[in-house]
C-alpha cells in the first residue's frame, strides 16, 4: 500500500457522516463510498480478516484516501452517488444509464400534436410518461393514434398541407390539417385520450359511451359506429393491462433484483395511473462477487440522481430505506416512500420484476454463451493469443469523396461498446483516397492511446485489403505501439458475406468457411463499423448540402434562408416548392423564386 500512514490517517478521521474515497498509486479513484461515521467505516477496511476476496484486493492498491464530511447521511448519500456518476470507480457498482426517460407529449397547439418526447418537461404542453423505453411510447402512440385519430407529423408539415397524407386515408388521422374535423371535436379526442393516458380508462370510456348514445338518439349511426369502434378498442388495451391497480391510480417504481449464472441483473417495471408501461432491465459493472441488496441500493441511489422520483418505490426484498427515502424525498421534492415488504397487489408486482430479471438473466446468459463461442472460434481460426478480447474496426465512408467520416467501434467483454464508438471527420486529404482517410483516423485514434490515453486493444480490424492494411501497419510503427494483432477485412466477390477475405501483415491471406463462427463475429463488428459510418457521413452531408445550396444563391442571406426552412420544414420542401409558393414566403419577390427554383433544379 506504498508508503500511506494508514495508522495515523485513521487516528485523524472524525466521528462525523460524509464520503470516502480511495485512490491509487496513479490518482486513479479505486472506491467512492459514504459513511455515518468516516472513523468506524473506514477503519472497517483495514481488519485483519476481510471477508471478500474483492475488497482484500482493492484494499491492496490503496495508495491515498481522500474524505469529504458532509451534514447528515442523506448528503452523504447524495454526494457519494455523483461522484460515482462523475467518476465511475473501480470497485463500485456502476449503473450505466445516461439517456433520460421517454414520454408521449400532447402539444399546446390548437390542433395538439401526439408525438414521442425526451429530455425535461416543461409546463407549456402536456407529457404522460415517464416511459422505460422509446418502444413501449411508440406502441402507446400508434394504439391512440388507431383509436382516437390525433395527428402526428410536426408542425413545419402540418402548416403546408394542401391535402390529406396516407395516414388519413388509412384511418389514422382525422386530417385537421386541411379542415377536415373542426377543433371542438378535435379537442374532445384529445382530452380523451389523454384521461386514458392518465390511467383514467373508465372515465375515458363513459365519455366515449355518452357521445355514442347521443349521437345514435339523432340517428347519427355512421358517427355512433365510430364511438362504438373505438370504445371495442380501449377495451381490448384495457385487457392488456399486466399490473392489477385496485385504486386505479397509483405511480410507482417496481425494482428487483436477480442473481444466478454469474450475472447479475435490475428490472425496473414502471406503473404510472395504475397502468403498466413496460419494464426495463440493467446489468450493472463492477458487481462481481456483490449481493442482490447491494446492487438495489446502488441502483436506486445512482438511479434516481437524473430520473423522475416517483411517490413509491416497491422492492423486492429487505433495505435500510431512511436514509435513502430522506434522499430521495430531497431530491425529488416531495415525501417519497420506498416499500422492502410488499403485500397484497404490490407483492404481485415485485414478482413480476423479479421474474423479468430473471429471464433478463437467461436471455444474458444465452447471448454471452454465443459471443463466447464466437470468440474462441475466432482465436482459434486466426491463431490469436486466448487473452484477445478487446477489438477494434475501421471503416471510411464517403460519396464520391464527399464529407468523408471514419468510424471506429469497440467489441469487448463479449458485446459492443457503444459508449466507446468514435468518429472522426477527415479534412485534409484528397476527396475519394481512402487510404489517406484511414491513414489520419488511425493516426488520430492511436496516438493517443500510444501515450497512455486509453484502453490498447487485442485485435484491429480495417474494413479493406492490403492497401489499407499497409496504412495501419505504418501509423502503428509510427506511434510506436506494437503487440497490436491487424486484420484487414477485404469483401468478397460482388461483396456478398461469407465470401471475405481476411488479410494480414506478412502472412498468407485467411477465408473462414462462411458458417464459422469466428467469421460471423468479425462480420457482427464490420457491419456495426459500417452503420456507424455511413450514420455520420449521411449526418454530416446532408448538413454541408443543406448550408451550401441556399447559400450558393445570390440574394439569400441568413435570414431569407432560415425563413424558407422554417416555411417548408427543411431543403427537401423548399426544393419541393412551387415558384407560386416560394414567392408567398415573406422577403421573396417573383423574380428571387424564379432564381431559387431554377438554383435547386
Amino acid at each position: 500500500m506504498s508508503d500511506f500512514d494508514i495508522k495515523s490517517f485513521l487516528a485523524n478521521l472524525p466521528n462525523l457522516p460524509g464520503v470516502y474515497r480511495m485512490l491509487g498509486k496513479k490518482g486513479e479513484v479505486l472506491y467512492v463510498g459514504k459513511a455515518k461515521s468516516l472513523k468506524k467505516r473506514v477503519s472497517s477496511y483495514f481488519q485483519k480478516a476481510q471477508p471478500s476476496p474483492r475488497i482484500q484486493l482493492m484494499v491492496a492498491q490503496i495508495a491515498r484516501i481522500e474524505t469529504t464530511v458532509t451534514q447528515s447521511e442523506s448528503e452523504a448519500l447524495l454526494l457519494e452517488n455523483n461522484l460515482i456518476k462523475a467518476l465511475s470507480p473501480r470497485y463500485n457498482i456502476l449503473f450505466r444509464d445516461d439517456k433520460s426517460y421517454p414520454y408521449v407529449v400532447l402539444t399546446s397547439h390548437p390542433f395538439p400534436r401526439l408525438g414521442f418526447f425526451r429530455g425535461t418537461p416543461d409546463k407549456k404542453q402536456q407529457f404522460f410518461g415517464p416511459f422505460p423505453s422509446a418502444g413501449s411510447v411508440r406502441e402507446s402512440i400508434q394504439l391512440l393514434q388507431k383509436v382516437f385519430q390525433l395527428r402526428t407529423c410536426e408542425d413545419s408539415v402540418y402548416n403546408n398541407r394542401s391535402r390529406p397524407c396516407l395516414l388519413h386515408q388509412i384511418k389514422r388521422c382525422t386530417a385537421p390539417c386541411v379542415g377536415l374535423i373542426d377543433e371542438e371535436t378535435y379537442r374532445e379526442d384529445v382530452n380523451t385520450a389523454a384521461l386514458f393516458l392518465l390511467g383514467k380508462e373508465q372515465q375515458a370510456l363513459d365519455h366515449i359511451a355518452r357521445k355514442m348514445q347521443a349521437a345514435a338518439e339523432a340517428r347519427q349511426y355512421e358517427v355512433a359506429a365510430i364511438f362504438r369502434d373505438q370504445i371495442f378498442a380501449l377495451r381490448k388495451l384495457q385487457e392488456r393491462q399486466v399490473v392489477d391497480d385496485a385504486s386505479g391510480s397509483t405511480d410507482a417504481d417496481v425494482v428487483a433484483c436477480a442473481a444466478d449464472k454469474g450475472l447479475l441483473c435490475v428490472n425496473l417495471v414502471m406503473v404510472r395511473g395504475g397502468r403498466h408501461l413496460g419494464d426495463k432491465s440493467f446489468f450493472p459493472a463492477n458487481a462481481e462477487d456483490s449481493d442482490t441488496r447491494s446492487a438495489l441500493e446502488a441502483f436506486i441511489a445512482q438511479h434516481y440522481l437524473a430520473q423522475p422520483v416517483p411517490p413509491l418505490i416497491v422492492v423486492s426484498e429487505p433495505l435500510e430505506t431512511e436514509e435513502l427515502e430522506t434522499a430521495l424525498s430531497e431530491q425529488g421534492g416531495r415525501k417519497a416512500r420506498i416499500v422492502t415488504r410488499p403485500v397484497g397487489e404490490r407483492r404481485v408486482w415485485a414478482q413480476m420484476a423479479l421474474q423479468n430479471a430473471r429471464l433478463a438473466i437467461g436471455q444474458k446468459a444465452s447471448q454471452q454463451s454465443t459471443q463466447e463461442a464466437r470468440l474462441q472460434a475466432l482465436q482459434e481460426g486466426l491463431g490469436l493469443p486466448a487473452e484477445t478480447q478487446r477489438i477494434e474496426c475501421f471503416d471510411i465512408s464517403h460519396t464520391m469523396g464527399e464529407a468523408t467520416v471514419a468510424s471506429c467501434v469497440v467489441y469487448d467483454r463479449l458485446a459492443m461498446q457503444n459508449g466507446e464508438y468514435r468518429r472522426y471527420n477527415i479534412s485534409g486529404v484528397t476527396p475519394g483516397d481512402d487510404y489517406g482517410a484511414m491513414r489520419q483516423a488511425l493516426e488520430r485514434r492511436y496516438r493517443k492511446i500510444a501515450e497512455g490515453e486509453g484502453v490498447v486493444p487485442d485485435l484491429v480490424l480495417i474494413d479493406g485489403g492490403k492497401g489499407q492494411l499497409a496504412e495501419a501497419v505504418k501509423v502503428l510503427e509510427d506511434v510506436g505501439l506494437t503487440g497490436v494483432a491487424l486484420v484487414g477485412v477485404a469483401k468478397g466477390e460482388e461483396r456478398k458475406p461469407g465470401l471475405e477475405t481476411l488479410v494480414f501483415p506478412g502472412r498468407a491471406p485467411v477465408s473462414l468457411p462462411s458458417d464459422h463462427p469466428g467469421l460471423h463475429l468479425i462480420q457482427q463488428i464490420r457491419d456495426e463499423a459500417h452503420r456507424f459510418a455511413i450514420t455520420g457521413h449521411r449526418a454530416k452531408r446532408g448538413k454541408a448540402r443543406t448550408t451550401s445550396t441556399l447559400e450558393d444563391i445570390a440574394g439569400i442571406g441568413a435570414k431569407r434562408r432560415q425563413k424558407l426552412l422554417t416555411t417548408f420544414g427543411g431543403l427537401k420542401g423548399v426544393q419541393g416548392a412551387s415558384v407560386e409558393e416560394l414567392a408567398k414566403v415573406e422577403g421573396i419577390s417573383r423574380k428571387l423564386a424564379e432564381e431559387i427554383y431554377r438554383q435547386l433544379h
